[in-house]
């Protein structure tokens, strides 16, 4: 829901996006229950407490969000929530959007129409090649080239798009330059095209960052292509992330003799459209009638403690650490969806439940 927002409500938007436990699920379920971001810090401590916790939940102080907003500033970057209107429609539109993004550059670019270039790491310089070409070939016909400011495919497609636009998105913070051979092409993507992280400046990147960096980079673009990746690689992460979020996905065929080429190979297998220029891109797209927003319900009435308390331990037994739907979890415990909705976010603030995206739900 778009809203106008003060710098009192941005600070709160962000304080609890920064919260412990507190992820793009957990949040939307919080601003969907309680409206305001101020509300539902309020509600915090009885929420983690009656789902379990003992010890105090980490809820960032104002001095350490006012150090993240001036440490942004400070770099000459900008918070961009979701609730604002300027923040990019195509993130707009997953269910859920990233809490807040933190853009460094040409913010304009984020609202172009994008596709996504990603690859190996290791690349060979055919794949490097093709990458840039395609990425010059995709900006002339008007398209922001998104990828993830990697070594090799993801280097070569920024390359290629500098001169029409490119966005950068990062694992950590906006100011967090991997790999550091790249720091010359950071500065460039920043001075004529955008950087995008959803962390705080000053963080550096760990594995666990990757994914929800992948889930933006699907997210941001109409269509993901991806020219050279290995079996079990980050590449397929984000197509699959992109093929979940209605994208399109498109891989470069390569030689079987080539393990860089079995990740592709297999995405074509199991249906993505080939890729061998931009034409088959174009043709993928043709006919794209812009992105559709996930239907979301009103605000829920108020659901009364004594509800959710029939239904918490039982909802927590169901769970493992394998993820399973939402869905199918409301269906095993025999109780209203937002009762059982309203039992998760209380486990997973109590650190016992994770709420991942996808409609899906894991026990910890």
């Amino acid at each position: 829901m778009i809203r106008e927002i003060t710098e009192a409500g941005r600070r709160d938007w962000l304080r609890l996006a920064r919260t412990e436990n507190v992820g793009p699920v957990t949040f939307a379920q919080l601003i969907e229950r309680y409206g305001e971001a101020s509300i539902a810090l309020a509600a915090l401590p009885d929420l983690a407490r009656r789902g379990g916790r003992v010890s105090p939940l980490g809820v960032p102080p104002l001095d350490q969000i006012t150090r993240e907003l001036e440490a942004g500033a400070a770099l000459g970057a900008r918070l961009i929530a979701s609730c604002e209107a300027h923040f990019p429609g195509p993130l707009a539109t997953l269910d859920p959007p990233p809490p807040v993004i933190w853009a460094l550059g040409e913010p304009s670019l984020l609202s172009r129409p994008s596709v996504a270039v990603v690859g190996a790491r290791v690349a060979s310089a055919g794949g490097q090649r093709f990458a840039r070409g395609l990425a010059v070939d995709l900006g002339a016909a008007g398209y922001v080239v998104v990828s993830g400011l990697a070594r090799g495919v993801d280097g070569a497609a920024h390359e290629g798009a500098l001169a029409t636009g490119t966005i950068a998105v990062l694992g950590g913070g906006i100011d967090d330059i991997y790999p550091r051979e790249h720091r010359d092409l950071y500065e460039r993507i920043a001075a004529s095209g955008c950087i995008v992280s959803e962390n705080s400046p000053g963080r550096t990147a760990t594995a666990k960052d990757f994914p929800r960096r992948n889930r933006i980079i699907s997210g941001l673009s109409r269509a993901v292509v991806v020219v050279e990746a290995e079996l079990r690689s980050g590449s397929l992460i984000t197509a699959r992330l992109a093929a979940e979020q209605g994208r399109e996905v498109l891989a470069v065929p390569g030689s079987p003799l080539d393990p860089r080429a079995r990740g592709t190979n297999d995405l074509i297998r199991q249906g993505a459209a080939l890729c061998e220029g931009v034409d088959d891109v174009l043709r993928a797209l043709e006919g794209f009638g812009g992105f559709r927003e996930p239907e979301r319900p009103f605000a829920p009435p108020p659901i009364p403690d004594a509800e959710i308390d029939t239904v918490r331990e039982r909802v927590a037994a169901l769970l493992s650490p394998t993820p399973v739907s939402r869905d199918e979890l409301v269906r095993a415990a025999g109780a209203p969806a937002p009762v059982v909705f309203a039992a998760l976010v209380e486990l997973t603030l109590a650190g016992r439940a994770e709420l991942l995206p996808g409609g899906l739900v894991a026990g910890l």
